[in-house]
């Protein structure tokens, strides 16, 4: 469920936070697991990246495609191949509590899609796209759903 399906009425853009725009279903794995689960996941999900976590469900790196794609082309068996051997690190998060123009500037300036949200403890809890940022935009100025076919 993304939290931005239910935003609705004009609402000042610049004020709305993290916790207003994203997916609370997260999909996660541990370090331990392998890169063709986590591929199987990214294609099956439609995901450009997901974010390892360790026991405390701490965000420790994330997998992305590129990550995959750099193994595969260098070689590497994902079938053997770790997270904690794939993912990038330390991985950038961001509080629940974040407004849009400094979650918007953590994307645009790292070039990422997707962006792990945590608890004030570090704990995950959801994930922010660019894609839900927009939809939020166009919620708060218009107080319309805005359906393109």
């Amino acid at each position: 469920m993304r939290r931005v399906d239910y935003l609705m009425g004009e609402a000042d853009f610049s004020r709305l936070t993290a916790d207003q725009f994203m997916q609370q279903d997260v999909i996660y794995f541990s370090k331990a697991v392998k890169g063709e689960q986590i591929a199987a996941a990214l294609t099956t999900g439609g995901f450009g990246s997901l974010p390892i976590v360790d026991g405390d469900l701490k965000p420790i790196g994330i997998v992305s495609e590129f990550d995959l794609l750099r193994a595969i082309r260098n070689g590497k068996d994902l079938h053997k191949t770790t997270a904690e051997e794939l993912m990038t690190q330390p991985v950038l998060t961001i509080q629940y509590d974040a407004p849009a123009p400094r979650i918007m500037e953590i994307l645009e300036d790292r070039h990422l899609i997707r962006l792990p949200v945590i608890d004030r403890g570090g704990k995950l809890v959801g994930i922010v796209a660019r894609r839900d940022i927009l939809q939020g935009y166009l919620r708060s100025q218009s107080g319309q759903i805005v359906w393109w076919m």
